[in-house]
């Protein structure tokens, strides 16, 4: 596991439990607004922490933390994480997964082997815009693939689209919401500019309150649960 940075707790990365933050370096996306570029580009690449660092950390914090949530980056592209996550889960922590849905195959595995508690998948923009934002040809089949196996399973999920001004706009939600038709809970998720991959997008402010209020009641009508952050 190359393992780039971690939260030793956190009370918002895991809906209703006290969770670590384990998050993976190496992303096969390029969004230009991600704030984790040290995760993404190589050249802003740390020293990794030591898996077995993770597991001590982790072992010392049983009774007291309920979960883990492993992010990135993007964890599906890590080789070991299945025998990772195996390791934490017998430790007895829940596990709650991050993803951009690029790699299916991983995904189902997870899934399928009910190696996770909780999955979160990042939907970057409606299909057919996909490789203008991620920077990636030909992945939006891989994502729709992703979208379909979490909906199909009985695990517990959220997916989430981040609103970015000149990127990803309030015209993209209804494509993407269709997209996920009978999902469980939707985030809508505002742009930061502190830090991002692209420093252009540094100089972007995200929409008004306003504007996400009124898309969050819009698909309350069809998702259980909308939440915006």
């Amino acid at each position: 596991m190359k393992i780039g940075g971690l939260e030793k707790v956190s009370l918002i990365d895991y809906p209703g439990e006290i969770c670590a933050v384990v998050f993976t370096q190496g992303c096969n996306f390029r969004c230009p607004y991600c704030h984790n570029p040290e995760l993404v580009d190589p050249e802003r690449y740390g020293p990794c922490l030591a898996e077995k660092e993770i597991i001590r950390f982790l072992s010392s914090r049983r009774g007291k933390l309920d979960a883990v949530t492993i992010t990135g980056g993007e964890p599906t592209l890590q080789k070991d994480l299945p025998s990772f996550v195996g390791k934490i889960r017998k430790m007895g922590f829940a596990v709650k997964l991050d993803t951009n849905g690029s790699l299916p195959e991983v995904v189902g595995r997870l899934l399928g082997e009910k190696l996770i508690d909780y999955i979160a998948m990042d939907v970057k923009a409606p299909l057919e815009k996909y490789e203008a934002v991620t920077g990636v040809p030909q992945a939006a089949q891989a994502v729709r693939e992703s979208i379909r196996l979490i909906l199909r399973s009985d695990i517990s999920h959220e997916f989430r689209l981040t609103l970015v001004p000149g990127l990803v706009g309030p015209d993209d939600v209804p494509a993407v919401a269709r997209e996920i038709a009978g999902a469980r809970r939707f985030a809508l998720q505002k742009f930061r500019a502190a830090k991002t991959l692209n420093r252009i997008y540094l100089d972007k402010e995200t929409y008004p309150d306003e504007v996400f209020l009124k898309i969050k009641e819009a698909l309350e009508k069809d998702i259980p649960t909308v939440i915006v952050r």
